[in-house]
């Protein structure tokens, strides 16, 4: 496992200048969101804004991901149809309560994928009840898809009817299991959003204790939280070394006029090698 996701960073989807704003940052992941943060007379509109954003996608510095609705909004296959095309490089699929509902997506995305003559799309899934607490490792090894979990902390506290503070004490089990459950799959995990933007000092603090929690990064809702995020969350040696082994099979596979090659018998392509310069890149500028 050797790939940068110390930071996740949530778009509104519907608001036309923050998805250009997001061209020009340095967060690991761009995340266009159709969920939380987008009216339901807007839905539409977003989906249109979103899809001409995607059609833009070689401007953006970061992998671009859409959030889209949850499982039981009955707004999936809607969102899904509209900005699953080119320039995707993954999708977040909040409010997951258990398998059967990524097995229902990923139907759904493997149909539009062969349609459309796409790769294979990443989803990610968020944990945010219990239900999704008890089920979170067999969300996770669900499918090959699925890369990640992220831990979603404030539906999490309102389906336990407990009010949210900074410690979230309600929330201490599943944050700690959660990382768990999704290194036990072979999986990434992120943690939740650190609501107040004006604590910096509590940012890093939260950042800390989740990456000594085993978690990769962290989702986050304003740019300016970015260098802090990325400041807690460096790759570790392992992940280093894996990466430069990354790059010089995928060099010397390109050299043979071969688009993909096997490291310690895991294959891997040209997105592996993408993700295994940036991790490199990250580490030389201390970001």
């Amino acid at each position: 496992m050797s790939r940068l996701l110390r930071s996740l960073l949530f778009v509104p989807g519907n608001n036309q200048r923050f998805l250009e704003k997001a061209k020009t940052l340095s967060s690991d992941i761009v995340c266009f969101d159709l969920e939380d943060s987008v009216p339901v007379e807007e839905k539409k509109f977003a989906r249109d804004l979103i899809k001409k954003a995607l059609e833009e996608r070689q401007q953006y510095q970061a992998e671009i991901y859409v959030r889209t609705n949850s499982p039981v909004s009955g707004l999936v296959g809607d969102d899904l149809a509209a900005v699953v095309q080119k320039g995707l490089d993954g999708i977040v699929i909040p409010k997951v309560n258990n398998a059967g509902e990524i097995k229902k997506i990923e139907r759904i995305l493997a149909g539009l994928e062969k349609k459309r003559r796409l790769a294979k799309i990443e989803l990610v899934a968020s944990i945010e009840s219990a239900e999704g607490v008890v089920n979170s490792y067999l969300i996770a090894s669900s499918s090959r898809r699925v890369s990640a979990l992220v831990f979603g902390v404030f539906d999490l506290l309102n389906d336990l009817g407990v009010e949210y503070t900074k410690r979230a004490e309600g929330a201490r089990y599943a944050r700690a299991k959660i990382p768990i459950d999704a290194r036990a799959a072979g999986k990434y995990a992120l943690d939740a959003i650190w609501q107040d933007l004006n604590d910096a000092d509590g940012l890093e603090k939260d950042c800390a204790v989740a990456r000594d929690l085993g978690y990769a990064g962290k989702t986050i809702i304003h740019p300016n939280q970015i260098q802090a995020v990325h400041g807690v969350f460096h790759p570790a040696s392992h992940e280093i070394e894996w990466a430069k082994k990354v790059i010089n099979a995928y060099e010397s596979a390109k050299k043979m006029r071969k688009g993909a090659t096997k490291v310690e018998e895991k294959m891997i392509d040209e997105v592996h090698y993408k993700r295994a310069k940036a991790l490199l890149a990250s580490v030389g500028s201390k970001q």
